[in-house]
């Protein structure tokens, strides 16, 4: 099968898609009518926001909950460290839900898109760790980023629509559904067209995106692009800011900024989420050098407070 370049990746997206978009989104719009009384969106900590401070996922679940998070969204290997010094995976749970949070998504990289078999296969392996693990946690999803694609251009996107079957039949055992991912900074999946493309060449029906405000950017995906995608087809959006000050290309993860600190169509990105059914949560992603430095609970407080008033002024 041909690799395809992107003209016809575009072009191909908007007929290819339909396994994403618009039906699921009648069905769940009308399940889940928008009212003046309910909120739309709910709201996630991504641990790195923090990651700087170093302090462990016991103190950050603490810390999330005090600042008023509903969930948090950790990643894999703060969940090995806490493993691998006594903790067990009941007792996490458990401390969780005591402090009144669910875990909506976790972070792995397992290089499942890679064309070199060998490689695909011990990433399936990897990524059955992670998923067992998670679904002990009552987790109902895992990132699934291009990792390990990250400098191939010519990337076979039908090829990675397979790839990405084999990942979500794996998902199916586990009760862990993988999400596919957006990395603006790739040279593969770097763009919402891409993602769009691989998630409908999967052909499953738990197919999903996790996209990114700053990624979306970073890889020259117009924000418009979101009209095209299903709430259905999205549970979790990574949400951050971006400034005006560097180049998109040049931009880079540190450089993420609160929600509404920087120059991103928040407004117009909400109110597009809220119109094509998204009901999902909203997870603050950041990892700027300057908040590490700051007082944990602070910079928690003041992500939220700031995301949440990105929000109001899109209603």
């Amino acid at each position: 099968m041909p690799n395809l370049g992107r003209r016809t990746l575009l072009s191909a997206t908007a007929g290819m898609a339909g396994a994403l978009l618009t039906s699921g989104t009648r069905t769940l719009a009308r399940e889940l009518p928008v009212t003046n009384s309910e909120p739309t969106f709910r709201y996630c900590l991504n641990t790195s926001t923090i990651r700087g401070q170093k302090l462990g996922l016991v103190e950050e679940i603490e810390l999330a909950a005090k600042a008023g998070y509903q969930a948090i969204e950790p990643w894999v290997r703060e969940i090995d460290e806490y493993v691998a010094h006594g903790g067990t995976l009941k007792e996490l749970n458990k401390r969780i839900r005591d402090h009144g949070l669910t875990v909506e998504s976790a972070i792995a990289f397992f290089p499942w898109v890679v064309d070199d078999q060998t490689q695909r296969d011990q990433a399936m392996i990897e990524a059955k760790r992670n998923m067992d693990m998670l679904a002990e946690l009552g987790c109902p999803r895992v990132a699934a980023p291009p990792i390990g694609a990250t400098q191939q251009s010519n990337l076979d996107l039908q090829a990675a629509g397979r790839r990405y079957r084999r990942l979500l039949e794996l998902g199916e055992q586990t009760g862990v559904v993988p999400q596919l991912e957006v990395w603006g900074h790739s040279q593969s999946l770097s763009r919402l067209s891409e993602a769009l493309y691989v998630a409908a060449e999967a052909q499953h029906p738990r197919a999903c995106l996790l996209l990114d405000i700053y990624h979306l950017h970073r890889g020259g995906s117009d924000f418009e692009g979101l009209r095209l995608v299903s709430g259905h087809a999205m549970h979790v959006m990574h949400v951050n800011d971006y400034p005006a000050s560097a180049e998109r290309e040049k931009l880079t993860d540190a450089d993420r900024v609160y929600p509404g600190d920087g120059v991103a169509p928040l407004t117009d990105i909400f109110r597009t989420l809220r119109e094509r059914g998204f009901r999902g949560f909203l997870s603050l992603e950041l990892f700027n050098r300057s908040y590490w430095q700051q007082d944990a609970l602070t910079v928690l407080k003041t992500g939220l407070a700031k995301t949440r008033a990105a929000v109001e002024k899109s209603e």
